[in-house]
């Protein structure tokens, strides 16, 4: 089965699942794309605020930390951060999230602000998003109070009747079963989809490269990208003039700009330009080369054949709590005598497999598993050990272990329909949870099969 260049381009090489794909768009509309994110004490975060139950202990005597429920519509996290903190004048260090959403969508999620009343949150007026006060809490949101997120999805432009999508659909969804779930695979969202560098810039990174990966992040053209930006992008390539530059680099790209100014006044010190930007987008650099890493890992894993609810020996398979979250750091690596073993505990989702988020520490896995992974490195030129990057140790990745799939939770198919936005064509409604750290995106493009990724709306 054919897959996109752009899925290539961030490692993903295959899809898990042989049945036809349904074709179609998703992300049409915003609203098309809602995210409501859920926390390990069962609170879901609503769209309209409402809140049925009470929030980690929130309570309305005032405290350190002001807990909230953030709704954004087609806003990037760590923009919509920003323009938060502008309103409170305050540092965006002082707002702290659970996870990532994704940009061009409709999100509900939690957040804490440190050291605001809920009047300060009240002031807060900024186009197409809303914080909502639940009441204060002792500590601040981390992912660590993060489960997952509900996802309800509307993909338009199908072309065939009810019955044919419902079977596709239904088809997908059973294979998806029968191997235990999702690729865990990381979706565009991590790279970029109109300009996928992300990890081409952590590559440049982690090998040393300060200089590389500075002019890729602010020169390298994304073929998919508005014409104003790749036009200031070549410009730069063509004269290095960041002075120049700064003129002609639109103001969406809020980033580059901030780099670009720090340029202009000491133009060698690459490194003192990534740090103007925020921490967690700097730290995603290397982060997003690790997933690049892990995506052709599994990748391999699957074209060979090798199970994904099976332990090979050399496999790391880690534990899963009652939740259904996985325990990265308690794990096994199956051997001769362990594997039937390990198999029943995979079956009964007590353990599942799990492969390295290469970094400075972890070794790659053993046996087949391991062999791949050493190759890709091999191919890529790149050590374990350069993940401790010198030029920037903030931001130097560890390893961690990532399990190779995600169970696909509550899926259902709401409603298959007369498509209003395309005349002629239907729609379906599907709904569905996934753990924390997976991406919906990833069982929607099992299900689409879509042969061209920037139309389908990834």
């Amino acid at each position: 089965m054919l897959v996109s260049k752009l899925d290539k381009s961030i490692g993903i090489e295959v899809y898990a699942t042989s049945s036809p794909g349904t074709s179609g768009i998703i992300r049409q509309h915003i609203e098309d794309f809602v995210v409501k994110e859920m926390l390990v004490d069962g609170s879901i975060a609503e769209i309209n605020h409402s809140v049925k139950r009470q929030v980690l202990g929130a309570t309305f005597s005032k405290n350190r930390y002001l807990l909230c429920v953030l709704v954004k519509r087609d806003w990037d996290i760590f923009l919509a951060l920003r323009a938060i903190a502008e309103q409170l004048n305050i540092s965006t260090k002082r707002i702290q999230i659970a996870g990532i959403k994704d940009a061009k969508a409709v999100t509900a999620q939690h957040v804490t602000i440190e050291g605001v009343s809920t009047k300060d949150v009240a002031k807060v007026q900024v186009k197409d998003i809303t914080v909502h006060p639940i009441g204060y809490v002792r500590s601040k949101i981390s992912p660590y109070f993060l489960l997952g997120n509900n996802f309800y999805i509307t993909i338009r432009a199908l072309k065939h009747s009810t019955s044919p999508i419902q079977k596709r659909i239904t088809e997908t969804v059973r294979e998806i079963k029968t191997i235990g779930g999702v690729p865990n695979f990381f979706g565009h969202q991590r790279f970029g989809t109109t300009r996928p560098i992300t990890h081409l810039v952590g590559k440049a990174l982690v090998k040393g490269n300060v200089r590389k990966a500075a002019m890729l992040f602010l020169a390298k053209l994304g073929s998919h990208e508005h014409p104003e930006s790749r036009h200031a992008r070549k410009q730069l390539q063509d004269t290095q003039d960041f002075q120049k530059a700064l003129k002609e680099f639109p103001k969406k790209l809020h980033y580059e700009r901030l780099m670009l100014r720090h340029l202009i006044k000491k133009p060698g010190d690459f490194t003192g330009a990534f740090r103007r930007l925020p921490m967690k987008l700097r730290k995603l650099f290397p982060q997003a080369y690790q997933s690049y890493l892990f995506n052709k890992f599994l990748s391999r894993r699957i074209a060979n054949g090798i199970s994904l609810n099976r332990a090979e020996v050399g496999d790391y398979v880690v534990n899963v709590e009652r939740s259904g979250l996985p325990m990265p750091n308690m794990c096994r690596i199956a051997n001769i005598q362990t594997t039937k073993e390990l198999d029943k505990a995979v079956e009964a989702d007590r353990m599942r497999i799990a492969i390295p988020l290469i970094g400075f520490k972890r070794r790659p896995s053993q046996g087949l598993q391991g062999e791949i992974e050493r190759k890709i490195l091999e191919e890529e030129r790149i050590l374990p050990e350069n993940f401790k990057i010198r030029a920037m140790p903030e931001i130097s990745s560890r390893d961690e272990l990532r399990t190779v799939i995600v169970p696909l939770n509550n899926f259902s198919i709401d409603e298959i329909s007369d498509d209003s936005a395309n005349p002629s064509k239907r729609q379906a409604k599907l709904s569905f949870m996934l753990y924390r750290g997976s991406y919906a995106t990833i069982p929607l493009r099992e299900i689409i099969k879509p042969h061209n990724i920037i139309e389908a709306g990834f």
